[in-house]
């Protein structure tokens, strides 16, 4: 019984969007088939899918070809977050599941999230930078091991590994540019 309560407050999206053959409504709503299309729309507002889905043709009826693959990466991650949000769970688990999202559309992705899932507790599993720059605390890891935890300025003053990271992936004129904003 634990496990079934578990899987009612935890949603969950993955690096690896999975999708099902059938239409979009039927893979936003799988998991929570009784839940309301107002909802719907709104975790695919809060995914920026709302956007493309509703451009396409047939809309929230569009078909979905077996995982997905007539859609982008991009858009197959969306969908899948818009399908974990559609659940409406207390804890939203999105593990890399914006590397293939430009970083324009991860931004939004991540200033609409917490608007939408008030409330809960939202974990964010990444390697770049750029998805966690901004949130509350970042659990750093090295080799599956906890080396540090803080915000992005507790971490760039006392963590070398995370300033060696962030140097990698947003390079000095990414630090210049936060430093004078």
């Amino acid at each position: 019984a634990r496990q079934d309560d578990l899987r009612q407050v935890v949603g969950i999206a993955l690096q690896e969007a999975l999708l099902f053959q059938g239409k979009i409504r039927f893979n936003l709503k799988f998991g929570s088939p009784d839940a309301d299309d107002a909802v719907m729309e709104n975790g695919a507002r809060a995914a920026d899918a709302h956007g493309f889905i509703t451009n396409l043709p047939e809309k929230w009826d569009a078909p979905v070809a077996r995982r997905g693959y007539n859609f982008s990466g991009g858009q197959r991650q969306r969908l899948s977050m818009a399908r974990t949000l559609t659940g409406q769970p207390r804890i939203v688990i999105l593990d890399d599941s914006t590397s293939a999202l430009d970083v324009a559309t991860e931004s939004r992705v991540q200033s609409n999230i917490p608007a939408f899932s008030q409330g809960a507790t939202t974990i964010y599993v990444a390697q770049r930078i750029s998805a966690v720059i901004d949130l509350d605390n970042i659990v750093l890891m090295q080799y599956g091991e906890i080396v540090d935890m803080g915000n992005h300025e507790e971490l760039m003053q006392r963590s070398q590994l995370y300033q060696e990271i962030y140097e990698s992936q947003l390079g000095a004129g990414m630090m210049s540019a936060r430093e004078v904003a």
